[in-house]
């Protein structure tokens, strides 16, 4: 395997590669994985596509793709944390109430990972995730995700990350979140 900036890294499941994506340029692929994953429809593809164009234009944002066949079936993107972007406003009043605020400096914020269904429990949402935090320079990864016993809380938890917050409500999120973190690198079975 190699890792992104110096090719691409061919994923232990033989078919699938892991590698840097320009999220700019397949920003409607990636959506329609997340849609497909996430369960989302036509409306909150179209407000989550103007939010990942904008992300993508913040300091230290970065994007990986895991693709078979030529095919995109999974994407993980992220930052450096800063306090003033809307994410961390949403979620300072939970952490401090937790005594986690400090987890919002010096933190990679893992902002999305999705991977397609028909490629999910076989390491690519891992190997997605420890890659892209590989090549932080943060301490720290810090995210959130529905605050359910679901596959992905499991994953997580398996790399290290531990709940800082839990039953955090985003506006019009039908769901609670979690609020999860992780000190880097992350752990590997």
């Amino acid at each position: 395997m190699r890792f992104p900036g110096h090719g691409h890294r061919r994923h232990p499941d033989d078919d699938v590669v892991i590698g840097p994506l320009d999220l700019s340029t397949h920003v409607d692929e990636a959506l329609a994985v997340q849609a497909i994953a996430f369960g989302l429809g036509a409306d909150e593809v179209a407000v989550r596509r103007q939010i990942v164009l904008r992300h993508m234009t913040y300091p230290g944002a970065r994007a990986l793709g895991a693709t078979a066949d030529g095919h995109l079936v999974g994407f993980v993107y992220g930052m450096p944390n800063d306090r003033t972007h809307w994410w961390s406003t949403v979620v300072e009043p939970y952490l401090r109430a937790q005594g986690h605020d400090i987890w919002l400096d010096d933190s990679f914020v893992i902002t999305e990972l999705h991977v397609h269904p028909r490629y999910q429990n076989r390491g690519v949402g891992r190997s997605l995730i420890t890659t892209i935090t590989d090549g932080a320079r943060e301490p720290r990864s810090i995210l959130s995700a529905i605050d359910t016993d679901s596959p992905a809380r499991g994953l997580y938890h398996s790399l290290g990350y531990q709940d800082l917050a839990r039953q955090v409500l985003f506006p019009s999120a039908p769901k609670p979140y979690a609020v999860m973190g992780a000190p880097l690198p992350l752990r590997r079975r």
